[in-house]
């Protein structure tokens, strides 16, 4: 018999970032090891490099034709969804609201809502999952009375290398050196070259390991930054070890989007900027709560006020440990199990009923 299917509808870009389509293809993973069923990912212009991520996770890749969003864009999912006979279908992005939902949801599909700040209005999808920091019911007041919500980040969906990676207990040097600098997928801003600014003015001798995504436009010039910079700066392009850069850091200057979840699973403390505003929320939800040290929106954020913050944690051992004792114990890793555990008892039900 044939396994049945996740169908992904969710875009990337560099406008966009990967953050909506990674986190899509860490539940892609979980289905195939857990579940033995395969995903097909409908995105409109795929990128290369995500492209060959998700086939390597054992999933498909097709090109959207219609517009994201559209009528039309609805139209085409429904058709894939019957053609691939999708069990689920999977929305991750901003321009799937209420109606987007609804028509799926009318059709008889199953629809799992990705969403972050309760863009979409009204909630048909039978899941909601909210998996940042702080997540609240009050955004999704209007919904339909079959949806059921997944919050906070004991959903988090988290690759792989994150969920099967050991955890060693973490001791934080008495003071840091080894900094991670990961600002997304594309950062079509530029932001890393303000934070190598920073960091340049931070005492040092530092170690930098500047993460820059496939879809980064700015991959020279931060090449000639780094290579310019007081410190020894490596540059990365297009990780597949994320989880262990990511834990080799003494700290890391992040976004404020999924890779929080990730920094959290391995116990990095952190300092967050604020890139979208879908990332707002999470980032001062891990501040009010005492688990990183939140920059604000990146408009505001000058490259002195990274560097005194880079040095006041790298400086204050028993802030770091603080940070990633209480990260671990939020982010365990599992929650892509929760996810697809919700996803078939929801399925069970309404078979029962």
């Amino acid at each position: 018999m044939t396994p049945p299917r996740l169908l992904f509808r969710a875009d990337a870009s560099a406008a966009i970032g990967m953050g909506h389509a990674m986190r899509c293809l860490a539940l892609a993973e979980a289905y195939s090891g857990f579940a033995g069923g395969r995903s097909l990912f409908l995105m409109a212009s795929p990128l290369p490099a995500f492209a060959a991520r998700a086939q390597g996770a054992g999933a498909e890749v097709r090109a959207l034709v219609a517009p994201s969003g559209s009528a039309c864009d609805v139209r085409e999912t429904l058709a894939t969804a019957a053609d691939v006979g999708a069990v689920w279908i999977v929305l991750d992005g901003y321009e799937f609201d209420g109606g987007f939902q609804a028509a799926l949801v009318d059709a008889g599909h199953r629809v799992l809502a990705l969403d972050d700040h309760g863009h979409a209005g009204r909630y048909h999808a039978q899941l909601v999952l909210n998996q940042n920091a702080g997540a609240d019911p009050a955004p999704y007041a209007d919904r339909a009375p079959a949806t059921r919500l997944l919050l906070g980040p004991r959903f988090a969906l988290l690759r792989e290398e994150f969920r099967n990676r050991p955890v060693p207990r973490r001791e934080e040097p008495a003071r840091a050196r080894r900094v991670v600098v990961t600002l997304g997928g594309s950062d079509p801003d530029n932001v890393s070259a303000r934070v190598l600014e920073g960091l340049a003015a931070v005492p040092g001798p530092l170690e930098i390991v500047l993460l820059v995504g496939p879809a980064n436009p700015h991959r020279a010039a931060l090449e000639r930054e780094a290579a310019a910079c007081s410190h020894r700066v490596q540059v990365v392009t297009d990780v597949r070890d994320m989880a262990e850069r990511l834990a080799w850091a003494d700290l890391a200057v992040a976004a404020a989007g999924s890779t929080v979840l990730e920094l959290a699973c391995v116990g990095t403390p952190q300092v967050l900027i604020v890139l979208a505003d879908n990332q707002a929320p999470g980032a001062a939800a891990m501040a009010c709560d005492g688990l990183a040290v939140n920059l604000g929106r990146q408009e505001s954020v000058a490259p002195d006020a990274i560097a005194a913050a880079v040095a006041a944690l790298a400086q204050d051992a028993a802030l770091r440990n603080e940070f990633s004792r209480r990260s671990r114990e939020l982010v365990d890793g599992r929650g892509t199990t929760r996810v697809l555990a919700a996803m078939e008892l929801t399925t069970e039900t309404e078979v029962a009923a």
